[in-house]
């Protein structure tokens, strides 16, 4: 019986934030060790089709930088980044693209396993994400993206007909070349566009953190403000720096609250959302922090 109502207590817990989220948009980007295994994959697609069934918009954007820096090993190819960005030739473009469209469908598939219908495109699609050809301090990088503009008409009209959008970051620029993406760019831009309730990171670390080995000095919640006033500070670095300048760009443009969760841990994304403690940190509105 003890078990019992705790289950019923997790449910109450969940009943305010299922009802304040009903009807609002999430965009989910997945990607990093929650990729690795097929347990991990299931556990995040089973949250955000939860989701999805009480009453949330979700949307996907994917990664699969793993599986690209693979194919592009077994082609003979060393993979090669500049500033965290891959470096993407014809034929790295030509892997990347494909990888991208097979982990796309695999989503797709594990998605609809579960009684909700998934629609799986890329940037390219309905004209979604437009870009600029991105360079690395000035250096040419080859095929990688700026994203320039985002129609985000093809997702309403997903959304309108209540399926699942699932994004592979690929765009086209103004010659319809391919551009590949980094998907916390792609994320941030089209959570931005669709005017998202929520904005979630599905990371490789537990949050942010003021000293990253001092495990006292995480932070479970803060501003916008104060996410700039760290990245002033030069307290954040390494590849949380643009992950965290993504944040707070979203939540300066329209995106209410913006999530980074360590997305090893199982069901992360239900612990953030539907429990008042939450497990992740959260940067916020100023003036939010009531």
């Amino acid at each position: 019986m003890d078990r019992v109502m705790q289950k019923a207590e997790v449910l109450i817990e969940a009943l305010p934030y299922i009802r304040k989220f009903n009807r609002k948009i999430v965009v989910v980007k997945y990607g990093g060790s929650a990729m690795s295994n097929e347990e991990l994959q299931r556990n995040v697609i089973q949250d955000v089709t939860l989701l999805k069934l009480v009453g949330f918009k979700p949307i996907i954007v994917h990664g699969g930088g793993k599986a690209i820096s693979s194919w592009v090993n077994k082609v003979g190819k060393e993979p090669h980044f500049v500033n965290g960005l891959r470096v993407t030739d014809e034929e790295t473009m030509e892997i990347a693209e494909m990888v991208l469209g097979r982990v796309n469908k695999n989503l797709v598939t594990m998605v609809q396993e579960l009684g909700v219908k998934a629609v799986g495109i890329s940037g390219k699609d309905g004209g979604l994400l437009k870009v600029d050809k991105k360079y690395a301090d000035g250096e040419d990088i080859g095929f990688v993206g700026d994203i320039r503009e985002v129609d985000p008409k093809v997702l309403y009209d997903l959304l309108e007909k209540d399926f699942l959008p699932i994004v592979a970051p690929v765009g086209l620029d103004d010659g319809f070349g391919t551009y590949n993406i980094n998907a916390d760019d792609a994320a941030c831009a089209i959570a931005k566009a669709v005017d998202a309730d929520k904005l979630v990171f599905l990371t490789d670390i537990e949050g942010l953190y003021r000293d990253i080995n001092d495990k006292s000095s995480f932070i479970s919640r803060l501003t916008a403000g104060q996410a700039e006033e760290l990245i002033k500070g030069g307290l954040i670095g390494g590849g949380m720096l643009p992950k965290l300048s993504n944040c707070t760009s979203a939540v300066r443009n329209g995106v209410n609250r913006v999530h980074i969760l360590d997305g090893r841990i199982p069901h992360c994304l239900l612990l953030e959302i539907f429990t008042n403690q939450g497990i992740g940190t959260a940067i916020i509105q100023d003036g939010d922090m009531a």
